[in-house]
């Protein structure tokens, strides 16, 4: 009877500490890829983002890239969501704050997902998705740009704690020389995607299966590469993320690519950036 309990004991020990590993190894906020670059075992990286959508995988996404210790960047707007609030409200603010502490890194996609649409006199013409006058065609100084870009990123300090980064993203991608020119006079650079790292989560599913568009990426994407996704695209049936973001990482990782966030980038991130 002895030798049972002192088995029993033993395996009880085991547990606890594998337990107190496991819990260990989850909060590091350096993860396997972090690990892997420190070990200089890269053959290359990729700089993973998502843009706001209706934030229904949002938690996935999460689950992802905890699950991968892969650390992103986030460009947020203030978009309507499934649960019937916006992205950027109290509701999620939990989310915001719980990826801050994992080490991801935010940036600003305009607080009222404002698209460019023409260059306009001395200002611009653009079009708010969501917001008081979503839909609505507008006319906007740089200073009145520059408002939008300075609300998403305030609301993400204020959520998270965090600086974002000095970076934005234009809805859509639509820019001209005078909304980069407006954007730069209060302190941001864009940041697009490149051709490869368009990954199609928002191109109807009907033409554009997942297993095609994971394909795609796993044959195409390359070191370099600014890589694009959303929190959820309203049109598309069959949703993206759950069939494709962790097998499209797990595949890149065997091409020896490692992830980084745009903190990181020879172009955009901080070190360069201060550089100019």
């Amino acid at each position: 009877m002895p030798s049972v309990r002192r088995h029993a004991g033993v395996q009880s020990l085991r547990g606890v500490l594998r337990a107190i590993f496991l819990i260990a190894a989850s909060a590091s906020p350096l993860g396997a890829s972090a690990q892997n670059n420190a070990q200089g075992s890269c053959n290359g990286t990729v700089y993973l983002t998502f843009d706001t959508g209706h934030m229904g995988v949002a938690p996935l996404v999460a689950e992802v890239l905890q699950r991968q210790r892969v650390q992103v960047t986030f460009f947020a707007a203030d978009e309507r969501t499934q649960s019937g609030g916006s992205s950027l409200d109290e509701q999620w603010a939990p989310w915001w704050r719980a990826r801050a502490a994992e080490g991801h890194e935010f940036a600003s996609h305009t607080l009222h997902h404002v698209y460019w649409r023409a260059d306009e006199g001395a200002g611009l013409k653009v079009r708010p998705s969501t917001g008081p006058q979503a839909g609505k065609d507008l006319s906007m100084t740089a200073e009145q740009y520059c408002a939008e870009i300075d609300g998403a990123a305030n609301r993400l300090r204020a959520m998270t704690g965090k600086e974002p980064l000095p970076l934005f993203r234009a809805p859509g991608g639509k820019t001209s020389p005078r909304l980069l020119e407006a954007a730069q006079s209060c302190g941001y650079t864009h940041v697009g995607w490149t051709p490869a790292g368009f990954l199609g989560d928002e191109l109807p599913s009907e033409r554009y299966a997942n297993r095609m568009l994971l394909e795609q990426a796993l044959r195409t994407i390359r070191d370099g590469d600014i890589l694009l996704a959303h929190l959820g695209i309203w049109s598309r049936k069959d949703p993206w993320a759950p069939a494709v973001l962790e097998p499209l990482i797990k595949g890149l990782k065997e091409r020896g690519l490692c992830f980084r966030t745009l903190r990181e980038h020879p172009v955009y991130g901080t070190k360069a950036l201060n550089r100019k």
